[in-house]
């Protein structure tokens, strides 16, 4: 009888200690003070122009220009959250030729905002692997948001003659790291 008892009031605490429970008043405006700083990567440009692609009919092409749209720094989105940019650029050049690559970023009225250029030297047998990287914040952030189409123009310089049966190729692929501030 006396364990009976004993168990029951064993019982009886223990519902009392599981029925009461410690809790703090909850502040749902927490939810305010988040902020989220995402980085986020992507291809920018790719082109890979064998040798031969700079001559038609025995004539070398000395410039090559493209002017891609790039509109993504248009959205309401990245106009807000966007604090910087980094654009990098890589070129390996396996043509005996040497190369003026200038990158002109043009607003929606096609009038330029930024440039800039690099220089790729003649394949002389080894690695020619060149990079090169633009940092935009602040201002030069600014100037990017207002970006709608990047040119980039090839210019070659002097050297052997290129002819349709030349080898190599010059190869840029180019990448965008954004980073982000959310709050």
């Amino acid at each position: 009888m006396k364990l009976r008892a004993v168990h029951r009031i064993l019982g009886v605490l223990i519902l009392i200690l599981f029925s009461s429970s410690c809790a703090s008043d909850l502040d749902y405006n927490q939810v305010y003070d988040i902020k989220l700083e995402p980085v986020f990567i992507a291809n920018l440009a790719y082109f890979d122009i064998p040798a031969d692609e700079f001559v038609t009919g025995g004539m070398e092409h000395t410039v090559i220009t493209d002017a891609p749209t790039v509109d993504v720094f248009n959205d309401k989105f990245f106009r807000d959250n966007l604090k910087r940019v980094d654009l990098f650029f890589e070129v390996n050049n396996t043509i005996n030729r040497g190369y003026r690559i200038d990158l002109v970023f043009l607003d929606r009225n096609n009038q330029p905002v930024h440039s800039t250029n690099f220089t790729v030297l003649a394949y002389t047998g080894v690695e020619n692997i060149v990079t090169k990287t633009e940092v935009f914040e602040n201002a030069t952030l600014d100037l990017l948001k207002r970006t709608t189409k990047i040119t980039f123009t090839l210019t070659m310089f002097a050297g052997p003659p290129l002819n349709e049966n030349s080898t190599g190729s010059l190869k840029l692929r180019s990448g965008v790291t954004a980073y982000f501030v959310v709050e």
